[in-house]
């Protein structure tokens, strides 16, 4: 198996369910089925990556299921591709954030159709494109290079050693959110915040800093800045991950 791993998730374990199910597996895909219940769901859900909803007709998941469902989805990152009659599939297009959705299929599904878009989903989350793009600003190369480590594993990560490299990245490219550090050169943080706000193209990027300074006076000298949040130069790398995984969420 790659290591891709898919969740068919349906009312029963139909005949039509288990040809999909051998399909998947015949592709090289780990594929595993569970009833639409929240305790099965959960229990098989490690190392999920994309998950396959499976309607019969007149079949849709309970509210519980979905809304778990769901949230389970925005707090991993992962995608769903719902299969079922028009009905049913509105009522889960209109009950599931689009954003979570890469693709539908109406039934009679053509599993062939059904396979290329599952290759085509893992081929775009192993070239980086679900992942959310954060841009790091340090003058300090070698933070600079940690945080990178840290973060890559999870998030698209570029890098800008100065405020002015920062704002000519951002001419050529689109961010999810700013690490900023506060105390630079030349530039400072909030330099940098005042001229990425006085522009359209910048203005909604959200902006978190990074400073070195603990003490209260300091750290109300970068609230008061309004960014989206600070982070202290001392966090570890489990809670920066942590963090930002919940920033995410929340934005959705």
């Amino acid at each position: 198996m790659s290591g891709k791993r898919v969740l068919l998730i349906g009312e029963k374990e139909t005949f039509l369910i288990r040809v999909l199910l051998k399909k998947i597996q015949d592709s090289g895909i780990d594929c595993k089925f569970v009833n639409w219940n929240i305790n099965e769901i959960n229990s098989s859900w490690s190392g999920c990556e994309l998950v396959t909803l499976y309607m019969d007709e007149g079949e849709r998941p309970p509210g519980d299921v979905l809304h778990f469902l769901t949230d389970k989805m925005s707090e991993e990152n992962v995608l769903m591709i719902p299969i079922g009659e028009k009905n049913d599939m509105q009522v889960i297009l209109d009950r599931v954030p689009g954003d979570l959705i890469f693709k539908s299929f109406l039934r009679p599904v053509d599993n062939n159709e059904f396979i290329g878009a599952v290759s085509e989903l893992f081929n775009k989350m192993e070239a980086g494109e679900f992942k959310k793009s954060i841009l790091i600003v340090d003058d300090d190369p070698n933070y600079l290079g940690l945080v990178r480590e840290w973060l890559r594993g999870t998030y698209k990560v570029s890098m800008a050693n100065s405020g002015l490299q920062a704002i000519k990245f951002l001419g050529k490219n689109k961010v999810d959110l700013i690490l900023l550090d506060h105390e630079m050169p030349v530039t400072s943080g909030p330099q940098v915040l005042e001229m990425l706000r006085s522009e359209e193209e910048t203005k909604d990027i959200p902006v978190m800093f990074l400073t070195g300074k603990s003490d209260k006076e300091s750290v109300m000298a970068v609230v008061a800045l309004k960014p989206e949040g600070y982070f202290l130069k001392t966090i570890s790398k489990d809670e920066l991950l942590e963090k930002l995984a919940e920033f995410f969420v929340l934005r959705k």
